[in-house]
């Protein structure tokens, strides 16, 4: 398969124009799966509550629409991050197929400020199955929790998709990590640029990229420009998880030395 990760630049309110200077990225290259960065349509800098109420859209609404009509043409699939309107507000992210809504995911580790806005993600950590492989989703500060992607390896994911909006610098080379304990591939599709809003300034770092399950980075982008990279990988490949003849990594654990 043929799995892209978009790296963009959004202006935060800007919905219309976010969404069409990310799908002016997606024609450029072709792919099978695509991944978008976290909340790519609003921005992700709220000032206030009602920003987010504002901003929110329903799971089918108009970020949905025209992804979907990409992914119905192109006969593809993405991944994208946005304010989920539903019994919460809920930072989401949307799996979306030729065929309509695949699945979601609602972020379960809030990071920071988001804590303000919206509830806890309350669906887990899904696994999708797609015709080239299984798939799982995260959300930026997921990382930092080893469990997160531990729990999608768990589940049979092969590839993690990782929409994010990272500020903290160590991302990048803790998913080598992830991919490595794990043996699965990720694909983290960051945002750049600066939101200064009222008195808070956020500055984006870039650096998307996608990893083996050998923690080999396939692809990694700019730390400043929105920019997009497409890599042929073959999922298969994570579902080998020995590393030799008496290691197997999900098979070796030892669940009764792990209690609290």
């Amino acid at each position: 398969m043929k799995l892209a990760i978009i790296q963009t630049n959004p202006e935060f309110g800007k919905v219309k124009s976010n969404v069409e200077a990310a799908l002016d990225q997606m024609v450029q290259l072709k792919a099978d799966l695509y991944v978008l960065p976290e909340l790519f349509n609003t921005g992700y800098n709220f000032a206030e509550a009602k920003e987010v109420q504002v901003l929110a859209e329903k799971t089918e609404g108009t970020t949905f629409q025209a992804i979907y009509k990409f992914c119905r043409e192109w006969n593809c699939f993405a991944a994208y991050g946005f304010a989920e309107q539903a019994e919460s507000l809920f930072n989401s992210s949307a799996l979306v197929g030729p065929n309509g809504l695949v699945g979601l995911y609602r972020k379960v580790h809030l990071f920071d400020r988001e804590n303000l806005f919206f509830a806890p993600g309350d669906l887990e950590f899904p696994v999708f199955d797609l015709p080239f492989g299984k798939v799982g989703m995260m959300i930026c500060f997921d990382w930092f929790y080893p469990e997160s992607a531990r729990t999608l390896a768990l589940k049979g994911a092969e590839l993690i998709l990782h929409p994010a909006n990272l500020v903290l610098p160590h991302c990048p080379d803790a998913m080598v990590t992830r991919c490595l304990e794990n043996r699965v591939f990720a694909a983290t599709a960051n945002r750049v640029g600066v939101e200064e809003r009222r008195w808070l300034k956020l500055t984006y770092i870039g650096m998307s990229e996608i990893v083996s399950p050998k923690g080999e980075i396939l692809t990694r982008l700019s730390g400043d420009k929105a920019e997009s990279a497409v890599v042929e990988i073959d999922l298969s490949l994570a579902r080998n998880k020995k590393l030799n003849q008496f290691n197997d990594l999900l098979a070796g654990r030892r669940e009764e030395a792990y209690k609290t």
